[in-house]
């Protein structure tokens, strides 16, 4: 597949795309903590539960889904609601291509438009080409939290990236629907 991705918010009929990218995840290695897989609908479901707040977007080239990101809850208390949690698959072949860098670049720029103050990104570690992902994107290193994940019998630790989305001293206001900031 050869051009530019094409970046769009996710649609409902994408989802079983973005189910094989992220089975391949849970079946292959410990950067996805699932241990069974999961269907499309699981996660159309989960989408659609949050549409209005949380974006998903997908890569496509040639008319194939080849990567997605998204953004979701960090933490359920209402004092966490202007942070977000975020993360960044591919489908295998299109790794070291640079779309994970476009797609994930684009969903940073979406949540600052929509108003949220801060991403967290939560990498299974080691994860180098996440971790030079995340850096090269601005996240800043804030921690690990060893032998958290069980996963292929062995322990693995976890570590947290933020990038900050708002100037320091910015005011809060409601969250844009990634609808609306997606088209500004």
């Amino acid at each position: 597949m050869n051009g530019a991705p094409t970046l769009r918010l996710a649609a409902a009929t994408d989802f079983a795309a973005i189910a094989a990218i992220t089975n391949h995840y849970i079946r292959h290695t410990a950067i996805h903590f699932g241990t069974d897989d999961v269907g499309a609908d699981e996660l159309r479901a989960a989408w659609r539960d949050r549409i209005d707040l949380y974006p998903w977007l997908v890569a496509e080239q040639a008319g194939t889904v080849v990567g997605y990101a998204k953004a979701g809850e960090f933490r359920t208390r209402a004092a966490y609601r202007w942070t977000c949690e975020t993360g960044v698959y591919l489908a295998p072949d299109r790794r070291g291509h640079g779309i994970g860098a476009l797609v994930y670049g684009r969903l940073c720029t979406l949540l600052r438009a929509q108003g949220f103050g801060a991403a967290i990104g939560v990498i299974a570690l080691p994860n180098p080409a996440s971790v030079r992902l995340h850096e090269q994107l601005g996240f800043g290193y804030q921690g690990t939290l060893p032998r958290v994940g069980r996963k292929f019998d062995a322990w693995h630790d976890i570590g947290f990236w933020q990038l900050p989305l708002q100037a320091d001293g910015h005011v809060p206001g409601a969250i844009r629907a990634p609808a609306a900031a997606f088209a500004s």
